[in-house]
């Protein structure tokens, strides 16, 4: 990859970068027709449906293993309703460290650009979407499953420090691996109906996010400065390692009679959840190594991760 000079047409691996305006335009545009608010759009007085899961069986962490073979029908039915409270607690953390990443981003850009404008208009999606993701985990009647202490507090120090290619990277890696799940959810009619709306709301709205991350990410990973790059990479992967092991809380193993060592013992042991993972997260990974941001140790903490085969 090749750093050019803010008066040449920036270019990389994928081609010419869209003009930075034209790109936040399109996506206005967007957000005016295709937006959504859940408290009004979704029913969320309807009572839960009798035989339907919260979540796609097969992208439950178990499924397929020893232990998934031996649960009942209805034990599943509990750990995927768990797993659903786990996923929506761990993108409301997401969203949260997101709007403070985006508000740090355009802290000394143009307020009248719809660059920021842009921004501004995320950042109220993801108010909104937070709002959704906790309405849903307390109509579900699962807990809701915070990340380990550790990693909550490592990403108070992210929200200081991270760069603004880092803080792409970041986002995308938020985003990318529950669109994925979410794209198969929204239109399973085994899933119970509110979380199918949860869902297509949150893919719908999200494809413009990720739009708006990823020329950004070109765009930095063009023009900053080689340190910034490098340091991107290694955060770019811890990031991916710090994810995919909070993915699902494993408490929610204990919250349905499972043992929990066994469980994320099989968990780990299992090909078809690697698979999963991988094939959540195979877009975003194509699209950082076509940009250069799986070079070196990024890469070796990306495989890692899991994420990554």
């Amino acid at each position: 990859m090749t750093t050019v000079t803010e008066r040449d047409a920036l270019r990389d691996a994928l081609g010419l970068l869209r003009d930075r305006e034209q790109v936040a335009e399109r996506l206005l545009e967007a957000s005016a027709k295709h937006s959504f608010d859940p408290d009004s759009e979704l029913d969320w007085d309807a009572p839960v449906e009798d035989g339907k899961w919260f979540w796609p069986p097969e992208l439950v962490s178990l499924y397929d293993t020893p232990l998934w073979r031996r649960m009942s029908e209805e034990q599943r039915m509990d750990l995927a309703r768990h797993e659903a409270a786990s996923l929506a607690s761990l993108g409301i953390w997401f969203e949260i460290i997101l709007m403070q990443l985006l508000v740090r981003h355009i802290y000394d850009k143009s307020l009248t650009s719809n660059h920021v404008r842009y921004a501004l208009t995320e950042i109220a999606d993801e108010c909104r979407h937070s709002m959704m993701f906790a309405r849903m985990i307390k109509k579900g009647g699962a807990p809701a499953y915070p990340v380990p202490r550790v990693y909550h507090n490592l990403a108070r120090v992210l929200k200081t420090v991270s760069t603004t290619p880092g803080s792409f990277a970041a986002t995308l890696l938020g985003e990318e691996i529950l669109d994925w799940m979410q794209r198969l959810t929204f239109p399973d009619e085994r899933v119970q109906t509110l979380v199918r709306g949860v869902t297509r709301i949150h893919v719908v709205e999200e494809a413009r996010h990720v739009r708006y991350a990823r020329e950004e990410l070109r765009r930095q990973m063009v023009t900053a400065p080689r340190w910034e790059r490098e340091l991107t990479r290694l955060s770019c992967g811890e990031a991916a390692r710090v994810f995919a092991t909070c993915f699902v809380n494993p408490k929610v193993y204990e919250n349905v009679g499972l043992d929990r060592r066994e469980a994320v013992a099989q968990v780990k042991a299992s090909g078809h959840r690697r698979e999963v993972m991988q094939s959540g997260a195979g877009r975003l990974t194509e699209f950082l190594d076509d940009i250069g941001v799986l070079n070196g140790v990024s890469r070796r903490l990306w495989k890692s991760s899991g994420l990554l085969a």
